[in-house]
């Protein structure tokens, strides 16, 4: 990357971040408002009343981190999908990398993430989460995350720009996909009723993600796939969806970039 794709990086992450809550009495402090009031909805329906999740130390903070990651994937895919479309006319009076749209909307979800993970960190300590040497992992948790969220959003972004059904279509795959990662409910209760669900999901990258960082981050009685897969070659599979998610992403979106002038 230049020095002037570099410069354009920087001021569309700016500009980006300054939009997203423009007009708005709270301003920024919505990046952490938003993540807690559905962690509380969720945290009401489903510790209180259905009592998910009384068997894991510390669960409103295994709940929150959860919401956490899942928002910041939701925010990345979504904001990278349509971002090529909100810039339109930026592509149409410029010569640039395209990708660099895609790029300046992920990194926005990229720092509201960090503003959650830092009320994740203070709210864990609260609670009586003892500090630890695997706190020091979880970023690059948090990079193969973004890695798989960015791969997904160039992929689908450069669809977008032809099939705008391909937004919604998303939007709903993802309100399924919330169910079928263990995000609200503990992965034991899976494994009480069918063990070999719970190693499918545990597949899943973003299954592994949010499992392996409340496991590093809150208590070591979290399942992880470490433990409940034992052959290391099916351990790696949720690593290698990442990295095949993220090749096919930039390279589909490396052969559409050319024809997005005439699309858009």
């Amino acid at each position: 990357m230049n020095r002037k794709d570099r410069i354009l990086l920087l001021e569309l992450v700016k500009t980006d971040f300054k939009l997203r809550y423009q007009g708005s009495i709270l301003g920024y402090l919505w990046a952490i408002i938003r993540p807690l009031l559905l962690f509380g909805i969720l945290y009401i329906v489903f510790a209180k009343f259905l009592r998910f999740g009384s068997d894991i130390p510390f669960y409103p903070v295994y709940l929150l981190t959860g919401t956490v990651l899942w928002n910041f994937f939701v925010e990345c895919t979504n904001q990278g999908i349509q971002s090529l479309l909100i810039r339109s006319d930026l592509m149409r009076k410029i010569a640039f990398k395209k990708w660099i749209i895609v790029l300046s909307a992920t990194a926005t979800a990229l720092i509201n993430l960090g503003i959650n993970l830092i009320v994740v960190v203070v709210f864990a300590l609260i609670s009586g989460v003892t500090p630890n040497l695997g706190w020091f992992i979880v970023p690059f948790l948090i990079f193969e995350l973004y890695l798989l969220s960015l791969g997904l959003a160039l992929f689908l972004g450069s669809i977008n720009v032809k099939f705008r059904d391909v937004q919604s279509i998303w939007e709903v795959l993802v309100s399924a996909l919330f169910y079928a990662v263990p995000i609200i409910y503990p992965l034991s209760m899976v494994i009480s009723y069918n063990e070999m669900a719970a190693k499918i999901l545990v597949l899943n990258p973003l299954a592994q993600i949010i499992q392996d960082i409340r496991f590093f981050l809150i208590t070591n009685e979290t399942m992880t796939i470490w433990e409940l897969i034992k052959n290391p070659i099916f351990q790696v599979i949720p690593m290698i969806i990442v990295i095949v998610v993220l090749f096919f992403g930039v390279k589909i979106f490396q052969k559409k970039s050319r024809y997005f002038a005439e699309e858009i």
